[in-house]
């Protein structure tokens, strides 16, 4: 999972090189930290918050067919 979110988040940025993708887990929860470069933020994040909408929304799914809940967030 996580080098997937990783290989969705380079193919964004300007900067793939700063991309730092951390997971945290416990039982059946997957927190996922996603850390970008400052300029980057913007463009992970979206117009009113799309993209980032689009990639949790993504990533339940695939959550749901493991049987795990995943959250994503942004780290700055």
């Amino acid at each position: 999972m996580e080098e997937f979110i990783a290989y969705l988040i380079k193919n964004m940025v300007d900067a793939p090189e700063k991309v730092d993708i951390r997971t945290k887990e416990d039982q059946n929860n997957l927190l996922v930290e996603i850390r970008v470069a400052p300029e980057d933020v913007g463009k992970v994040v979206g117009r009113k918050g799309n993209t980032i909408r689009s990639l949790r929304t993504l990533s339940m799914s695939i959550g749901a067919r493991l049987g795990r809940r995943i959250h994503l967030e942004i780290v700055q």
